[in-house]
């Protein structure tokens, strides 16, 4: 009878390949003239599949993103150990493992997708309107984690002799105005909420395809 092999956990390279190639099941697109019109023509009930989507793509994106980041980190200490240079490269594996934590925190903040959607369909306008509250800080706070992240791990790569200075981390977003924006949602009776339904699809759909950007630069670069 022949023994069970060993198992071998994956290396960071093919975790980052894994993260990297996973990214169609995660970072979901919105179209917003698409989603309107969907919703007017169902009177309204694919209004539910889009704060589905809003809740679960940025849960799901940050989970994946600190699995690529987290291997992306363990691959570059592994060149700085093999290079004997760890303990100069030491301050910004720091820097980046605290970021990490940052992104590793928010899952488990309570952001499930499913739940959001009961609220919603109980609590109506007011849960809907804590979700884009929350969802917004979610992404000015993913944002600026990852960027410090990406922007060490750029200086550690070309450090090591692996330059990625052409990956520049995107300057994260700032948060929307709260206060103006529910004063503007209530003065429209409604309406404007149209508007912060927009910004609450496009500037997480920018903010994905510019990790996409980074990501295939980096796997090309560091990864093969």
């Amino acid at each position: 009878m022949t023994a069970p092999s060993a198992y071998s956990p994956p290396s960071p390279a093919d975790r980052v390949r894994w993260a990297w190639q996973r990214r169609g099941e995660s970072d979901y697109i919105f179209d917003f003239w698409t989603a309107l019109g969907w919703t007017l023509l169902s009177c309204g009930f694919f209004s539910f599949y889009v704060v589905y989507q809003l809740a679960r793509r940025m849960r799901d994106h940050n989970l994946r993103r600190l699995e690529l980041l987290d291997a992306a980190n363990t691959l570059a200490w592994q060149r700085a150990v093999a290079a004997g240079r760890e303990a100069e490269l030491r301050p910004r594996f720091e820097r980046v493992a605290g970021s990490l934590q940052v992104l590793r925190q928010m899952t488990t903040d309570f952001r499930d997708p499913g739940i959001w959607l009961a609220l919603v369909l109980v609590g109506s306008g007011i849960a809907q309107l804590v979700l884009y509250v929350l969802l917004d800080g979610d992404l000015v706070k993913h944002g600026a984690a990852e960027a410090t992240a990406e922007w060490e791990l750029s200086a550690i790569f070309g450090e090591l002799g692996t330059p990625l200075g052409h990956l520049m981390p995107a300057a994260p977003k700032s948060a929307h105005q709260y206060a103006l924006r529910i004063l503007a949602l209530f003065g429209s009776c409604g309406i404007y909420g149209l508007w912060w339904l927009y910004d609450l699809m496009v500037e997480p759909n920018r903010h994905f395809q510019r990790d996409w950007a980074w990501e295939d630069g980096f796997v090309a670069a560091a990864v093969g």
